[in-house]
Formats: structure tokens, C-alpha cells, sequence
């Protein structure tokens, strides 16, 4: 799956009504016409042990093809005349019902051409396949992985646009004749494909920043024509993103930056790592330095307070909307610790851990790494969100991040909505994603193989980390978000149950149960909540001020009470619609609680959200249960223990706070978390 400029809300419109728990298809690939003919004949995946390594990088490699590379004047490469050809990815592998696979690329083939509507190999994906293999080759994986990173370098390389307005930019499709396809079918875009910025150029930045850092001592020729190209690549960025470094963008009356790599946090975060990589082999190399700097204010910027309420110190990755998180492209926390380290910008890496402390307990609460929260949890689960979690974690650096990693990439090994491994280390294969009513997608298309070993590269770097996630067997039970949406409350009679004709997307978020309850002046919903919870509030808001919504919490023989606007959104700016769709925090009721939204104007009343006092998410192990509890306020809570066992209770920056009391009850920090293993 891929997620282009399009589709980081396009994909969406898929989702079904229920925002919590709809059952999603999982296509193809987000953004990409179903693939309809297969290219190769089916080839059963090689069984190949990696003296104990968790990486096998033997599917991926059943991917690679050769792919031939003319001259021109806008297109060329690395030695070209001498080497005119080079290896890219198959986009996609679909199972052949018999354990084997078929490689196919994207969109409908043409039978007399041999070319598909959008094409066999995409910039996407060579680059991230390089990282690969130059951190395979990095971590000692052989010669092979050199070769094969510096091959897909010199494809990558030949898909950048070297002449005329478009100079710097990144073709995103290639044939497998090498001829190069611009504009796909359907349209994505930018369309060209290198007529503006795009993901697939953030990616050349990473892949070609790890590329020159890598080759400088090895090979230098071939490093400093990847620092060229680098270069390029910021010559590019320079006449787009970087020339709005310092100026803002209006987001529902929010100012955010205007200067991320096309709007979002996503995509700047990939070319962050790759700049990263570049400034510490290249220290004096200011254009880097200064990109990277300007990048990481931007993304540290759409950082959120782990303790506000949505999105729960998570990075938002888009300028486009307030109310939605995706799990592509997840990389934010990552490249804002490893950048902050890097530059002594310690409030980026405090943001990585607000992420990776505050975010990630949560989302494996919830099930683990939905596809997207639009603004509540819903969607497949896929190797990409999977990774973001477990990368984003190990770099935040703390002591209890360590252990979340390990929960987390316990993914691949059976803690997901299917309960069965995705990644099997004796062939390299990841399967393309687990949809939420436990059916697996078994194809092992390129960019979950490529998410998939770049986790278990991780794994293999940090033993203990590994052992965690291994031992791990399935996900017994969890207890994280939940909606009580407002049509199936108890309604005043004044009040309609609105069904929007265009289905639960709004624009910007998906109504929860696809529908929304509209309160007129004077008219009240009224929820009941059977636990101690934390509440929020989910309001379709207007641009315009109608009024406000007064919250009567009733619980235990008292009442407190919380007032939220209904509008007042302000201008819209770059979003697709008028308001937003996001949770706004109500407080803290300690046991079960009637709840009464009364309107004092125009209400569109979604849902209350629940939040358990402390959410859990409860491990299969061989040697028992594992249990992640996880403190949802900021005062320190017991709960009674889920299983026996061992384990501590951490901050959310992933500082040690003492072991978890053993007995009748666990301690866990305020908004931190304990992990207790058996």
C-alpha cells in the first residue's frame, strides 16, 4: 500500500460509516487502481535461515527485477553508458493461493505494451527499498546488500528530473521497459508527477542522504554523485517548501507551517531522516544543516500536548486537517529525536517522546496501529503504521520506550486483529495487512515487505527489544477508546438524527456510526457511561459561532459541569470543509456517570468518547500474559492486575518511576505507563 499526495484523505472515503470498528477492505494499495494481471509467473517464497537474524531479506529480493535505463536529456544516471541497467521493486505481489506469489505492478496492464495504467515500479518504493539494503549492508549484511542498494540508488537516480522547471523532482512511475509514466491513471498528484514536490521526492531525499553517507568511505565517486543529487533535490525543496520557511497556513483559524513537504509532517519527516544521516557524515555541508533545522521546526510544530486531550501527543502529519492521524508515513517521531539529538534541540526530542510515550501506549490500547484516527481509531492495520511505532520509540530513548518497542513490533508476531503472525523470518514475507474483523490480506507487496525489514532491522540491533516482541503470541484482550454515539442515546424530542447522503466522511474526519444528532436551542442527548472514565466531547463544530454545548456530568451524587464551543471554527483555509471533527476534552468522572449535552444554540452532536481511567492491552506469551496498562490522567492510579507478573511503571518520557506493586494492584505514573512481563 501507498499513501500519495490524495490519498492521505482519499482513502478514507472507504472507511464505512462506523469510525469505531468498521470493517475496511484492504485494496491493492491506497491511491492505486486494482492490479488485474500478473507480470510473472508464481514463485514460492525461499526458506533461508539468517544465522538468528529476525531480517531476511530474500522476498524483497524476489521483488528486485532489472530494469533497462536510456539516456536523455532530463533522465540519466550514475555510469549509465557503462551500466544501462539497474533493479527496482515490483510494486506489488499478490498471493497465488499456494503459498507463492506473483509480482505485479499498479493499475490495469496493457496485454500489447507491457505497460500498466500506472506502472511497474514507483519512486516510493525503490527508495525505501535502498534503506534497506543500506542498512542491511550497514549492519553487516554482505557485499549482496551493498550492490543491491547501490543499484536501486542509480534507478532512484535516473528517475529524477535533471533538466528544465522540473529539475530536482521525481518521476513517481517507471514500466518495466524503463519507460518512464509521468502521469498515471487514475491522476494522482502532483500530476506530472515531478511538476511539484511530492512524497516520492521526500523519500529521494531519505534514500539519497543515507545513500552518500553510506558509500563516502566505501565507494567515494558514487557518494559524491549521490550528495549532487542530494543537492538537487534541495534546490528543488528550496524553490517550493524551504522558500516558506517562516510563514504560516490557516487550518480551520489554527495557524500551522507552511513549509512542510507538501503540507505535511509526513512526508517532511522521511526527508529528515535522510538529512540527518547526511549531516552527521557531512558536518560542514550547511545547505543540509539548514534544511534539516528548518524542516525540524516545522514538524516539531504540529507536535501535540500528551496531556490536551486528542490527539494524545501524537504528531499531527497534516496540515489539511485537525482531526486526523494516519499511521503512513508515521516517521515524526523518529526524525524529530534523531534531528534534535543531532542539532541539541532538546524540545524536539521532548515531542518525540510525547509521541512515542504518550501516543503509542494508546494506540496499542486500542488494538494497535489502525490505519488512521479520523478522529477515532478505525481502519486496517498494515506493516507501515506497525514500524512508525516501534522506530519512533527506540529513538525516543527511554528506558520504558524500550519495552513499548517491544509490544509493538510484537505486531508482526501475532498481537494484532487476526491474532496470527504477519512476518515470517524463515522467508522474508510481510503480509499486506490485517483488517479490523481479523481477515488477513496474505499478498506481500513491496512496501510491507520493505516496513516489515526495516522493523526487523531494528529488532536485530536491539536483542532485548526482540525478545519481547518474539515471545509474543497474540493480543488477548484490550480496552482502549470507545464511542457511544449520540443517535443511540436518549434523545429530547426536538432533536434529529441526521445521515449525511455523502456517508460519514465530512472533509476532514468520519462521523462516528455515520451519522450525527442535530440539537436545536433548549434540546439535550443523554449518555450513560457504565466505568470511571476520562470524557470527551465530539462536536461536528461550524465555522461560524452557533453557540455552545453545556456538559452535565452526574456521577456518585454530584455534578460538575464543562461548556464547548459548537462553532467558531473560523476560516477553513486549506481544509476541504467548513468546521472540524474533533474530540474536545470534558474532564474526569471517577465512577459510572450519566452525561447530558444540552444545546445553547446549534449543536451537531457525534458522540461522547470514552476513555477508561487506564487503558490495557493484555499479551499472549508461552510463559504467560504480558499486560501494557496505560494512565489516561495526570495523577498516579492503581488497577487491579490483569496477570501475574513483573514489570515497572514509567513517565511518558520513558523515565523509570519504581516497580509495578505486586499483589492487588499495579501502580501506573500519571500519564505514563507500566509494563508488566511474565
Amino acid at each position: 500500500m501507498r499513501i500519495m499526495e490524495t490519498t492521505r484523505r482519499g482513502f478514507l472515503t472507504a472507511a464505512g460509516a462506523s469510525a469505531l470498528g468498521a470493517a475496511s477492505v484492504i485494496t491493492a494499495g491506497a491511491g492505486a487502481a486494482p492490479a488485474v494481471a500478473a507480470q510473472t509467473a508464481s514463485a514460492r517464497p525461499t526458506r533461508h535461515a539468517g544465522a538468528g537474524r529476525l531480517t531476511n531479506l530474500d522476498h524483497l529480493r524476489f521483488l528486485l527485477d532489472e530494469v533497462p535505463l536510456a539516456p536523455t536529456d532530463a533522465h540519466t544516471t550514475f555510469e549509465i553508458e557503462a551500466e544501462p541497467r539497474a533493479l527496482a521493486p515490483w510494486t506489488y505481489a499478490d498471493s497465488d493461493g499456494s503459498g507463492g506469489f506473483r509480482r505485479v505492478g499498479g493499475g490495469t496492464l496493457d496485454e500489447t505494451t507491457g505497460h500498466w495504467t500506472q506502472g511497474a515500479y514507483n519512486a516510493d518504493d525503490i527508495s525505501r527499498a535502498a534503506v534497506v539494503f543500506l542498512r542491511d549492508w550497514r549492519a553487516g549484511g554482505g557485499e549482496r546488500s551493498r550492490d543491491d542498494a547501490r543499484e536501486l540508488l542509480r534507478t532512484l537516480a535516473y528517475l529524477q528530473t535533471v533538466d528544465g522547471p522540473n529539475t530536482g523532482n521525481v518521476v513517481l512511475w517507471q514500466q518495466a521497459d524503463g519507460t518512464l509514466n509521468p502521469s498515471a491513471i487514475p491522476v494522482e498528484l502532483p500530476d506530472p508527477s515531478d511538476s511539484a514536490e511530492s512524497y516520492w521526492l521526500a523519500r529521494t531525499v531519505w534514500a539519497f542522504g543515507e545513500g552518500c553517507a553510506a558509500f563516502r568511505k566505501e565507494d567515494a565517486a558514487f557518494a559524491a554523485f549521490l550528495l549532487e543529487r542530494l543537492h538537487l533535490c534541495l534546490d528543488a525543496l528550496q524553490r517550493q517548501s524551504l522558500s516558506k520557511v517562516g510563514t504560516f497556513v490557516q487550518s480551520d483559524g489554527v495557524e500551522l507551517p507552511a513549509w512542510l513537504i507538501t503540507g505535511g509532517a509526513d512526508a517532511t519527516a522521511e526527508a529528515m531522516l535522510g538529512l540527518v544521516a547526511a549531516a552527521r557524515t557531512l558536518p560542514d555541508d550547511a545547505r543540509i544543516r539548514r534544511a534539516l533545522a528548518s524542516y525540524g521546526e516545522g514538524v516539531a510544530s504540529m507536535a501535540t500536548d500528551p496531556d490536551g486531550g486528542w490527539p494524545f501527543g501524537a504528531v499531527l502529519p497534516w496540515t489539511g486537517s485537525l482531526g486526523f492521524w494516519h499511521a503512513w508515513g508515521a516517521a515524526a517521531p523518529e526524525a524529530l529525536a534523531a534531528a534534535g539529538s543531532l542539532l541539541g534541540r532538546r524540545e524536539w526530542v521532548s515531542a518525540s517522546a510525547g509521541d512515542a510515550g504518550g501516543f503509542t501506549p494508546l494506540v496499542l490500547t486500542c488494538g494497535g496501529p489502525a490505519n488512521a484516527w479520523a478522529p477515532l481509531p478505525a481502519e486496517a492495520q498494515i506493516a507501515y503504521g506497525a514500524h512508525g511505532r516501534v522506530a519512533g520509540a527506540l529513538q525516543a530513548g527511554g528506558a520504558g520506550h524500550r519495552v513499548l518497542a517491544g509490544l509493538a513490533a510484537g505486531w508482526f508476531f501475532g498481537a494484532n486483529t487476526a491474532g496470527v503472525p504477519v512476518y515470517d523470518p524463515a522467508t522474508g514475507v510481510t503480509f499486506d495487512g490485517v483488517e479490523t474483523d481479523g481477515r488477513v490480506n496474505r499478498n506481500s507487496g513491496a512496501e510491507s515487505t520493505i516496513h516489515g525489514q526495516l522493523t526487523m532491522l531494528l529488532l536485530d540491533s536491539a536483542p532485548d527489544v526482540a525478545a519481547i516482541a518474539t515471545s509474543i503470541s497474540g493480543l488477548r484482550a484490550h480496552t482502549g477508546l470507545r464511542a457511544i454515539d449520540a443517535e443511540n442515546a436518549t434523545l429530547s424530542p426536538g432533536c434529529t438524527v441526521v445521515r449525511p447522503a455523502t456517508g460519514a466522511w465530512t472533509g476532514e474526519g468520519n462521523l462516528s456510526g455515520g451519522a450525527y444528532v442535530q440539537v436545536p436551542e433548549g434540546e439535550w442527548v443523554e449518555f450513560e457511561v457504565a466505568e470511571a472514565a476520562v470524557l470527551h466531547g465530539l462536536i461536528w463544530r461550524q465555522a461560524t459561532d452557533v453557540g455552545d454545548a453545556v456538559w452535565e456530568v452526574r456521577a456518585g451524587g454530584r455534578t460538575w459541569t464543562k461548556t464547548t464551543p459548537a462553532g467558531g471554527t473560523g476560516t477553513r483555509g486549506l481544509t476541504e470543509a467548513d468546521g472540524m471533527l474533533v474530540p474536545q476534552l470534558l474532564g474526569e468522572s471517577l465512577e459510572r456517570a450519566v452525561v447530558r449535552c444540552t444545546s445553547r444554540g446549534d449543536v451537531r452532536l457525534d458522540a461522547l468518547v470514552v476513555q477508561p481511567l487506564v487503558t490495557t492491552a493484555v499479551y499472549e506469551t508461552a510463559a504467560g500474559d504480558a499486560v501494557l496498562y496505560a494512565n489516561s490522567t495526570a495523577t498516579d492510579r492503581q488497577h487491579a492486575p490483569l496477570a501475574e507478573g513483573d514489570g515497572r511503571t514509567y513517565g511518558w518520557d520513558g523515565s523509570q518511576h519504581g516497580q509495578a506493586a505486586r499483589g492487588r494492584s499495579v501502580r501506573v505514573r500519571g500519564g505514563g505507563f507500566t509494563i508488566t512481563l511474565p
